[in-house]
């Protein structure tokens, strides 16, 4: 079934920018909800942002709003998020996740998830 694959971490400076992308081969992509969330050193895993099946709905953490972005590609089957302005704090293994229908913030209400991308933001 679904399985997100994400790709596009790295190590970056202070308000520097980078672009994560998160990829399935699910055939009914289109009918899930993504969102992405991170883990940090020492802290509990955190929900970062989610968008809606068609992309007309998100909703961000108030600690990367105006900072992140997240879109998606239904044709793709591929969902983004663009991290700008980038601090130290967002330093984290970031982890792409879906689940049917309805979007949602807490880890709980996801089905899949991906392995994780490293960010390393250095100040």
């Amino acid at each position: 079934q679904v399985q997100p694959v994400e790709s596009g971490g790295g190590l970056v400076q202070a308000g520097g920018s980078l672009r994560l992308s998160c990829a399935t081969s699910q055939r009914t992509f289109s009918s899930y909800a993504m969102a992405w969330f991170r883990q940090a050193p020492g802290k509990e895993r955190e929900f970062v942002a989610t968008i809606s099946t068609g992309g007309g709905n998100t909703i961000y953490a108030d600690s990367v709003k105006g900072r992140f972005t997240i879109s998606r590609d239904n044709a793709k089957n591929t969902v983004y998020l663009q991290m700008n302005r980038l601090k130290p704090e967002d330093t984290a293994v970031y982890y792409c996740a879906a689940r049917p229908y309805f979007l949602g913030t807490r880890s709980d209400d996801y089905n899949y998830w991906g392995q994780g991308t490293q960010v390393t933001v250095s100040s």
